[in-house]
């Protein structure tokens, strides 16, 4: 992101840990519809269909967690730390300014 667009957002060098959180909650979405999905389907070449999914979509979760665990911005084991970032976050996006 180039540093107009930093200034004008005014998220700067949260923008990875922004674009990170939601791809990690996106990821997340997706595991628990394809779970809701399975249990709705009555064919079973579909429902097979869908484990894959499932496997994928899990996978991808754990590439996005370790991803962010390793750059420091979600802390999954040390909830004090976890809150404390959250805290961050939260008071910067209290910041933005209003689009």
């Amino acid at each position: 992101m180039n540093d107009f667009i930093q200034n004008m957002t005014g998220m700067g060098a949260l923008t990875e840990q922004v674009v990170a959180t939601d791809f990690l909650l996106s990821a997340k979405s997706g595991v628990k519809n394809i779970a809701v999905a399975i249990t709705e389907t009555s064919s079973p070449e579909v429902r097979e269909t869908l484990k894959q999914y499932l496997n994928d979509a899990i996978d991808t979760h754990e590439q996005i967690t370790n991803y962010m665990i390793s750059k420091g911005y979600y802390h999954p084991t040390n909830l004090s730390e976890q809150i404390r970032m959250d805290l961050q976050a939260a008071e910067k996006a209290k910041d933005l300014p209003q689009i």
